[in-house]
Parts: structure tokens; C-alpha cells; sequence
């Protein structure tokens, strides 16, 4: 026969669209394509076309007659290579998966219950595992909706030719893979053919405004991605990598892995990889290398297919990774044996995740059952049979030394070689029923009470079958649920499997399940090496207490600990804060404590030493004035100027008691009695001094002029000049208190060392250092004034009075002082301030009434005690005569001061003691003017 033309006319209508729309962009490039693709079809078919008997088949597909006929695509064989279109048999995947699709078949037209009297046929095609070639395949479906005008043909013989009109496909069982799917359903959706997929999860295939007649029996990996992340949280990884196939399956799971990832916030992504649809020698290596780049993301993501799978494990195990890497594969693995066959060791503890299934019995009896004499209606099912058995079944194509022998027919599947029923198998029976049950509910709807199909179902209309697909709610074969939501998705439940090698037996183990929320024994669990111990996978180690996350830019999960140093404390995960002025960050500086508060302590040895010094000198000053009250009457006692004395000696008193002031425990009677004592008995006793001091020299210079005595020089007049210069002091005192009344403080600056655990707090009054110079200001005062009339009165006879005496108190103070100023500031930065501050102070103030008491009363209590013959009254003279005599005797006879018994300062001392005023004398007697 032989064609001299040919015509075809597509009779369809594609769905309407919007101008605006962006699938009618897609539509209108598909579109022309489509067409001369299914004209070359056409041609193509009619070329080959002859009568065919019911079950016959067709080139690379499987043609079962029936009163309404279904469309399968199944990967019987891999992706071939070397520009095949098809690679080697999929015993499992492939062969297992389309003898469900009969299998099922059988069981629903032998069903009087569902679609009684119509018969379902099929044509299944092979995918190849291929996108493009299982598009080239599924044009076989719509060539019933081309309609084939012959007028124009005519063959040699002048006869009609006869054209065999194919069955009309109304429904499509798959595909496997979702990029196949993806490519098959762009073509369906055109001609309104709906379309059922019992493995594909690409998430893409979700879009109900693409891929609108698409539904299919399993959940999307949507679901999976999620799940694949709660294993991962559940593990505590948080550093993950992942591998994908290129195509709409493992691109859109990864994506959707990262997606949901993300959005927990609790895994981070290390390294994302693709595996090409064709790769080139040596890719897996190049990937594994990858992978390695950064060991700490032990754990690996796969969304990859079945043969990529188990190349990419036998690159780690080539470059002896062997458990290092552990893997977390998607329904792809599931638990399928071919990806680990002899690469048990590399794959050991992978967990794997599939759609939850049960094994079907009923078709596990029908799969042994099968054999070449029984089972012609499947193509492949011999090529099946020769690669199962490891056999030939011509005679001529078993070579010498190939190690094959020629089938006998009488091997039995599960006797003669090992069986496990494929993962996928439940669904494809479940897609099936699936399209069974709309048909069945379709028919009751449009045909009630008819036998076999009616005018109303010839043709089926597409979007009807939909409609009743999308509204099914059925118990599918192995008793789950079989519904879809509103784009075509079955819900998502899922089982988990760990592959397990125990006693050098691997299997595929059922560790935990997951619907909606993720349900793990990881005490069943088992990893690399035979170990319980859960492998980490992680960035970065937790934090220790005390530390803070500083996140690694773009990398949450990656991050450096910072140490919360000095005072700072952890407030949160990300941040250290400074503790409160009076807190200290507390050992592992998770929070802050009090600091401890210090306070001079009476047992410190800062403290023990001033007041060994204090008790000492107020014994002395109480001896000195017992001494003086005793012998009150004697002629050196008078001479001393008594009135003075007991003032001078209180000055001193004070002095020594201030040492008690300063180490009490501060508070507000405390900070006040220091603010009033401690300048106070320094200025009682310098006041007294300098009246002293000034009366002699105001005597001398006037007697030098005049033989009249000076004014003031009486008890009662030095008394009320002491006390009016006392007065000042306590004057600036109560100036002080009502411009800043006395408190207690704690000082936390004092000791705020570099090293919070040395932190203390000072209690101590509100006395500022300027404060205190202030304090002692006035005193300072009165002692440098006392020492400049005590270097004027330099030149007076140590015979006469106490100008000398006085004079070295007054030097010696001074160098006490000066002492002092340095070492009271210079400390001010040390951390021991407080201690050797108030030590330096009080012990200065100590030896400064110490030496006016050696210096100035010692002398007189010895001779009073030891020597009563020297303190004895002597004669008297003339003030005028006594003047001029102690002037004279300093100018011719520097030793006069060695005159027994101090007869010249005796004598001037009595004098003055017992002068009294006469207005009819020109003379002064010395009586009551004690100097």
C-alpha cells in the first residue's frame, strides 16, 4: 500500500484563557508544536495501520481493549545513553508498578459492584525515565481526537486504504517521575484529559491554575519537605547539604526543603548541589568533593532519582567515605533495594522517608503467578523474566563463557530468585480505583439505571470525570483514605525508614512515622560503625552560659561565641548587657549578683595599728592631765599657763578619739561626728598654740618698746581668742551640714576593679577628698600661721618660755603633713584606697597631737614626777628688767640656757604668773599673766 497524500484535522478545543493570562503564552508556543507533532503521529500510525485482534500489542506499548480505555505511563526502563532513548529494565520500578496497573485492572472488571458491565481497557506506555520521550509516547492518547480524512489517499490497487481509529483515552494512570509528569500534563490539560500520578510530588504540579486536570494519589513534597526538616530538628542538625536531580522533582523538593527550612529558622544549608540529567564522567566524584568541603555538614538531602542515588554512593564509597556521610533521602529512595545494592556499608543508617503503604497480598499472589504463559499481554514481561532468572530464552544468544543459561519456563518468582514488592505498588493500584470510582459515579450520575454506557458518557467528558475525581472519598486498597484537595493533593502521611546493617544483614526499618507532626523512636535508631549515639552535623557547637551567639553573616545557623567579659552579663542568646551600677556579673556571668559591700573592719590590720597608736596617746593625754590637775598648784604647772594647757591638751584628746570616728561603721550620727571632730580637735589645738605662740612673741616685741605689758595676754583673754579661733571650724561645720547634710554611702567606684570578682562596694560617710582638704583646711591654716610665729619667736632664750618647744612641734608637724598629702592622694586610684587613706589619716592626726604632747608636756610631768627640787618658785624682777636680761643673755652668753634650775625662764614664768596691776607703781609685778 502505498500513500499518495495525507490530510488530518485536529478536533479539539483547548481550554479558553485571557489574553492576559500567563498560560496562553505557553499554550500558543505548545500549541504549534503540538500539532505537527501529532500530524507526524498520525502519518506515522496510518503508515503502519493493519486489523488488530482484542489484547494485541503495540511497539513499545500494551493495548487492552475495553468498553472505555486508560492511559499508564510507567519507567519500565531507565534513561538511555549514547543517544538511546532507553536504558536497561526497571524490574521494580518499572515492571512492578505496571502489573499493579493490571493487576488492578483485572480486579475492577471482575467487580460487579463497580462499573458493572463496562470493561476498562488500557494502553500503557514506556517513559524511559525520560521527560522527552515519554512526551513523544503520550501523543498515542489523543489521537482519537484527530480525525483522519482519506479522500485524498488512495493505494495502488485504487482501493480505499482502511484506517484503524484508536480507542479514546479518558483518563491517564502517572507518570513516576514529576518531570514527566510535568511535560505530560501540559499536553492533557489541552485536551481535557485528566491525568492521575501515583508517585510524582513535585511541588510545581500543585499549581491548580497550570496543571488543572492533574491529581494524584500521593502528597506532595510539600509535606515530604516538611517532614525531611522535623527528622532533621529532631536530630538537632541544623547544618545540612543537599543533592538533586535536575528536573522539576528534585530541584522543586529542594527548594522546598530550603523553603521550609527557612521559615523554621532552624537548618541552614552548607552546600546545594545538582546532579545534571546527563552527567559526565566523573560528576558524582566532582560532587562528593563538594560535599566535602565543609565537614561539618555531615548530613546530605537527597531529592534525586533512583540511579542517581546510587551512583553518588558509590562515589563517597570510592573516595572511602564510608560512614561519614549520612543521608536523608527522600520517597525516591524510600525503601528501594537497587540504589544499595553492594554499597550496604555507605548507605548504613540512612534515614529514608515513603508515602505510608502496606504491602497488597492479593497482588503479591498474582505477581509470583506470573509467567510467560500466562502473562503475554506485557511486552516486557519476557525481557523481565530473562534479567530476573539470569537467563536467555533463545537458545542462540547464550555465548560460551558468559555465565548465562537458557531459560527453562519453570522458574518461579520468589522461588527462583528474591521478591520484595515495590514501594509505589498501593498507589498505583489506589490511581486506578481512583479513576474506576469517578467513572463508576459518573455513569450512575449521567446513566441511572442504564446497562453499559449511555449516549451521555460517548464521548466522557473530561472536566465532568474531574469533577468527580476531585470529590472522591473512598478506602483505597490497603484501607487508607483516598481523597483530594482542592489542587488534586492526596494528604500527607508518611512512614520513615532507617537502613540497618545488624549481624551483616542490611534492611530498610520502620523507625517512626509522620502525619502532620513528626512521630520517632530514635531508641530503635542505629548509625555508622553499629553506634546509638546520634552523629552531630552541626556548624557550630553550642555557646557555653555566659557567652553570646554572634551569627555569621547570612548563615544563621553558623555563628562565633563571644565571651560576656568585665561586667557584662548574658542577657539573651545575642546580647551581653552591663550589670547595674551596685551588681557584678555572677560566676558564669548569666546574670548579675550584689557586689559585696566592704567596710574598715576593727580587726584589720589597718585598723588594729591607728588605734593601738589612739589608745596609747589618750592614756598618755589622760596621765599628762591627772598629772597637771594633781599638781595644779606648782610653779611649772602655773608656769605651762594652765588654761591653755587643759584646752591644748582636749585638742589633743580629740585628736586621738577621731581615730575611733574614722574606723566606726559609717552612718549618719557616724559621718556627722567625723564631719565635726575631725577638724575640730586639730583646730582646738593649733588655736591654742598659736595664742601661745602670738603672746610671746607680742611680749617680746613689746617689750623690747615699752615697759607696759601688751593687751590680751591674760588666761581669759587667750581663752576667748582659742575659742573664737575654734570657733571658725565649727562655724564652716554647720555652714556644710545645712548645705549638704551628713549621710552614709557605698562608694561602687572605689573598687571597681578590672575583675568583677574583686568588686567591692565602700561603705563610708559622703566626705569627698576636696571635701576633706576642705575639712582640714582652716587647721592647716592655723598650723602653718602657728609655725611662722614660732620662726619669728626663734630668736627667744630657749630659757624663756616654750617658743622653742613650740617650734619644733610646730616643724615637726609640718614634715607630718607634707608626708601625708602625698600618700593620701597618690592612693586615690589604688583599690585600696579606703584602707590606707583613712590608716594615712588618723595616724597623722595621731602623731600630730603626739608630738605637741611629747614635745610640749612630757618635760613638765618628768621634772614634776622625777624632779620636784626644780619646781620650786624663784625671785622676781621688773618685766622691763626680766626683758632686757633674756635679751642681753642671748646676745653676750649663748649658754645661758644652761643656768641651774632655768632660773631666767623660771623667773619671767612666776612673774608673769603672779603679776597684779598697780596705777601707783611704775613697775609690773609678775603675778596671774601665765605665758
Amino acid at each position: 500500500m502505498v500513500w499518495l497524500g495525507a490530510r488530518a484535522v485536529v478536533m479539539f478545543q483547548p481550554p479558553a484563557c485571557r489574553p492576559d493570562q500567563a498560560g496562553c503564552l505557553r499554550n500558543s508556543l505548545i500549541l504549534p508544536l503540538l500539532l505537527l507533532l501529532l500530524l507526524y503521529s498520525s502519518l506515522k500510525a496510518t503508515q503502519a495501520a493493519k486489523p488488530k485482534g482484542p489484547g494485541h500489542t503495540h511497539l513499545n506499548s500494551i493495548r487492552i481493549d475495553g468498553d472505555i480505555s486508560l492511559g499508564g505511563l510507567f519507567p519500565v526502563h531507565a534513561r538511555g545513553h549514547d543517544g538511546k532513548p532507553c536504558g536497561e529494565l526497571k524490574k521494580e520500578k518499572g515492571i512492578h508498578r505496571l502489573e499493579a496497573m493490571l493487576f488492578a485492572l483485572d480486579r475492577i472488571n471482575n467487580d460487579n459492584n463497580l462499573l458493572p458491565n463496562i470493561t476498562l481497557g488500557a494502553r500503557i506506555l514506556d517513559t524511559c525515565s525520560r521527560d522527552t520521550h515519554a512526551l513523544e509516547q503520550s501523543l498515542t492518547f489523543v489521537q482519537a481526537l484527530i480525525e483522519k480524512d482519506g479522500t485524498d489517499v488512495k493505494c495502488l490497487g485504487g482501493g480505499a486504504p482502511i484506517i484503524t481509529k484508536p480507542e479514546r483515552v479518558v483518563g491517564v494512570i502517572g507518570a513516576s517521575s514529576s518531570s514527566v509528569s510535568i511535560m505530560v500534563a501540559n499536553i492533557l490539560r489541552l485536551f481535557k484529559i485528566p491525568q492521575v500520578s501515583y508517585a510524582s510530588t513535585a511541588p510545581e504540579l500543585s499549581d491548580n491554575s497550570r496543571y488543572d486536570f492533574f491529581s494524584r494519589v500521593v502528597p506532595p513534597d510539600t509535606y515530604q519537605a516538611q517532614a525531611m526538616v522535623d527528622i532533621v530538628k529532631a536530630m538537632r542538625w541544623n547544618y545540612v547539604s543537599t543533592v538533586a536531580s535536575e528536573g522539576n522533582y528534585g530541584e522543586s523538593g529542594v527548594d522546598a526543603f530550603i523553603q521550609k527550612s527557612r521559615e523554621d529558622g532552624a537548618v541552614c544549608i552548607s552546600q546545594s548541589v545538582k546532579i545534571p540529567r546527563e552527567p559526565k564522567q566523573g560528576e558524582f566524584d566532582k560532587i562528593i568533593r563538594r560535599l566535602r568541603e565543609n565537614p561539618n555538614a555531615r548530613v546530605v538531602i537527597l531529592f534525586a532519582n533512583e540511579d542517581d542515588i546510587r551512583r553518588l554512593l558509590h562515589a563517597a564509597k570510592k573516595a572511602n567515605q564510608t560512614g561519614h556521610f549520612i543521608w536523608v533521602g527522600s520517597d525516591s529512595w524510600g525503601s528501594k533495594i537497587s540504589p544499595v545494592v553492594h554499597q550496604e556499608e555507605m548507605a548504613e543508617g540512612a534515614v529514608t522517608i515513603l508515602p505510608k503503604r502496606q504491602s497488597i497480598k492479593g497482588f503479591d499472589r498474582y505477581f509470583i503467578s506470573r509467567t510467560l504463559e500466562n502473562n503475554r499481554r506485557n511486552i516486557w514481561f519476557a525481557e523481565f523474566w530473562e534479567n530476573n532468572f539470569s537467563c536467555k530464552l533463545s537458545r542462540h544468544a547464550v555465548k560460551k563463557g558468559s555465565g548465562l543459561k537458557k531459560c527453562t519456563n519453570q522458574e518461579r518468582i520468589g522461588k527462583d530468585s528474591n521478591y520484595e514488592q515495590e514501594g509505589k505498588v498501593q498507589f498505583v493500584i489506589d490511581a486506578v480505583y481512583a479513576m474506576a470510582h469517578a467513572l463508576h459515579n459518573m455513569h450512575q450520575e449521567l446513566c441511572p439505571g442504564k446497562v453499559g454506557l449511555c449516549a451521555k458518557m460517548d464521548p466522557i467528558n473530561g472536566t465532568h470525570l474531574l469533577k468527580h475525581i476531585r470529590r472522591l472519598n473512598f478506602a483505597g486498597i490497603a484501607g487508607n483514605p483516598v481523597l483530594f484537595n482542592e489542587n488534586g493533593d492526596a494528604p500527607g502521611r508518611y512512614e520513615i525508614y532507617q537502613y540497618q546493617i545488624r549481624n551483616r544483614t542490611a534492611e530498610y526499618k520502620i523507625i517512626g512515622h509522620w502525619t502532620d507532626q513528626l512521630h520517632l523512636n530514635v531508641r530503635a535508631m542505629q548509625w555508622p560503625g553499629r553506634v546509638r549515639q546520634i552523629p552531630s552535623s552541626i556548624c557550630s557547637h553550642p555557646c557555653q552560659p555566659g557567652e553570646r551567639k554572634k551569627i555569621v553573616k547570612g548563615i544563621p545557623c553558623c555563628w562565633h561565641c563571644e565571651r560576656c567579659d568585665g561586667y557584662q552579663y548574658q542577657a539573651d542568646t545575642y546580647t551581653c548587657k552591663m550589670c547595674r551600677f551596685d551588681l557584678r556579673p555572677n560566676e558564669n556571668h548569666t546574670g548579675c549578683v550584689p557586689i559585696p559591700i566592704v567596710k574598715l573592719e576593727w580587726s584589720s590590720p589597718w585598723a588594729v595599728i591607728p588605734v593601738l597608736i589612739a589608745v596609747v596617746g589618750i592614756m598618755a593625754t589622760l596621765f599628762v592631765v591627772v598629772t597637771f590637775i594633781r599638781y595644779n598648784d606648782t610653779p611649772i604647772v602655773k608656769a605651762s599657763g594652765r588654761e591653755l594647757s587643759y584646752v591644748l591638751l582636749t585638742g589633743i584628746f580629740l585628736c586621738y578619739a577621731t581615730t575611733f570616728l574614722m574606723i566606726s561603721t559609717p552612718d549618719v550620727g557616724i559621718c556627722s561626728l567625723r564631719r565635726i571632730f575631725l577638724g575640730l580637735g586639730m583646730s582646738i589645738s593649733y588655736a591654742a598654740l598659736l595664742t601661745k605662740t602670738n603672746r610671746i612673741y607680742r611680749i617680746f616685741e613689746q617689750g623690747t618698746m615699752s615697759v607696759s605689758a601688751p593687751k590680751f595676754i591674760s588666761p581669759a583673754s587667750q581663752l576667748v581668742i582659742t575659742f573664737t579661733l575654734a570657733s571658725v571650724q565649727l562655724l564652716g561645720v554647720c555652714i556644710w551640714f545645712g548645705v549638704d547634710p551628713s549621710k552614709a554611702i557605698i562608694d561602687y567606684e572605689d573598687q571597681r576593679t578590672s575583675n568583677p570578682g574583686l568588686a567591692r562596694g565602700v561603705l563610708k560617710c559622703d566626705i569627698s577628698d576636696l571635701s576633706l582638704i576642705c575639712l582640714l583646711g582652716y587647721s592647716m591654716l592655723l598650723m602653718v600661721t602657728c609655725t611662722v610665729y614660732a620662726i619669728k619667736t626663734r630668736g627667744v632664750p630657749e630659757t624663756f618660755n616654750e617658743a622653742k618647744p613650740i617650734g619644733f612641734t610646730m616643724y615637726t608637724t609640718c614634715i607630718i603633713w607634707l608626708a601625708f598629702i602625698p600618700i593620701f592622694f597618690g592612693t586615690s586610684q589604688s583599690t585600696e584606697k579606703m584602707y590606707i587613706q583613712t590608716t594615712t589619716l588618723t595616724i597623722s592626726v595621731s602623731l600630730s597631737a603626739s608630738v605637741s604632747l611629747g614635745l610640749l608636756y612630757m618635760p613638765k610631768v618628768y621634772v614634776v614626777l622625777f624632779h620636784p627640787e626644780q619646781n620650786v618658785p624663784k625671785r622676781t624682777r621688773s618685766l622691763k628688767a626680766v626683758v632686757s636680761a633674756a635679751t642681753m643673755s642671748n646676745k653676750f652668753n649663748p649658754k645661758a640656757g644652761l643656768r641651774p634650775n632655768g632660773e631666767a625662764k623660771t623667773e619671767l614664768c612666776e612673774s608673769l604668773e603672779t603679776q597684779s596691776f598697780s596705777t601707783k607703781q611704775t613697775y609690773i609685778s609678775y603675778s596671774n599673766h601665765a605665758i
